[in-house]
């Protein structure tokens, strides 16, 4: 099993970034997707969640209207677009993977939000 987070880097105040989680080693299409942030000192906070089809999707208060969250089951990946980045939104961007009791997690990748 395996995920791999890529797409992470430094962007200034109000900008994007596009992160991308590949999958591989299990079967993507039956577990539903999450995005998980760490900042410095903070506990890991779930960001996005998209449903195994996904057909249901969820975001945290903080990012709503920002952050989106889609998946392409043909590709075995799931993505994060994030818009108007603020500072408070730097932090190491985890994907997770869900089903009943199994939690696969990617080694994570770092958004830095700074001018």
């Amino acid at each position: 099993v395996q995920l791999v987070e890529s797409g992470g880097g430094l962007v200034q105040p109000g900008g994007s970034l596009r992160l991308s989680c590949a999958a591989s080693g299990f079967t993507f299409s039956s577990y539903a997707m999450r995005w998980y942030r760490q900042a410095p000192g903070k506990e890991r906070d779930v960001v996005a969640y998209i449903s195994s089809a996904g057909g249901s999707t969820f975001y945290a208060d903080s990012v709503k209207g920002r952050f989106a969250i889609d998946r392409d089951n043909a590709k075995n990946t799931v993505i994060l677009q994030m818009n108007s980045l603020k500072p408070e939104d730097t932090a190491v961007y985890y994907c997770c993977a869900v089903s009943g009791n199994l939690n696969y997690w990617g080694q994570g990748t770092q958004v830095t939000v700074s001018s």
